[in-house]
């Protein structure tokens, strides 16, 4: 199975770019791995923010291919364990060849977008830098691998 972070911001910090690379490198070819950095939308007064977050996904849904489970990232989606997430991650390989993980703006995700999703994801009840997010759901990815792959990655 194919996997697609989709984040939307750029320019991260050096720390955030090369602990991203590091975690990119290990997925190997049984699961590829992609990272897509999306510009957010200029934030100016007077444009509302649900006009933002629709433009924004606009910009996401070019990256999801037909086909492939949607998975967004938001605080009220579903709290997993590794293990638990791993299981999810291979239940939906079963049913399709991709799978698209997107982070929004700092103002979250289109309603209509975060709708459409297969399912969604909470990486913690915590509130994360844009960053850190990005960090955090690239490690967990490649714990999940890992473990539907049998690798001790993990100590339960």
């Amino acid at each position: 199975m194919r996997i697609t972070l989709v984040c939307l911001g750029y320019n991260q910090p050096r720390w955030v770019v090369e602990a991203g690379e590091e975690y990119s490198k290990r997925f190997g070819r049984a699961w590829p791995f992609t990272l897509v950095e999306l510009k957010p939308e200029k934030r100016t007064e007077g444009r509302a923010t649900e006009i933002l977050l629709a433009e924004e996904a606009q910009k996401i849904r070019a990256h999801i291919p037909r086909g492939a489970a949607l998975v967004t990232l938001d605080e009220r989606g579903l709290s997993l364990t590794s293990r638990a997430l791993s299981e999810k991650l291979t239940a939906t390989a079963q049913e399709h060849a991709e799978t698209v993980f997107v982070i929004g703006s700092a103002d979250g995700l289109d309603a209509a977008l975060k709708r459409s999703a297969t399912w969604q994801w909470s990486l913690s009840a915590l509130t994360l830098p844009h960053g850190l997010a990005r960090i955090v759901a690239t490690e967990q990815l490649y714990r999940a691998i890992s473990l539907a792959q049998g690798h001790p990655y993990h100590r339960d």
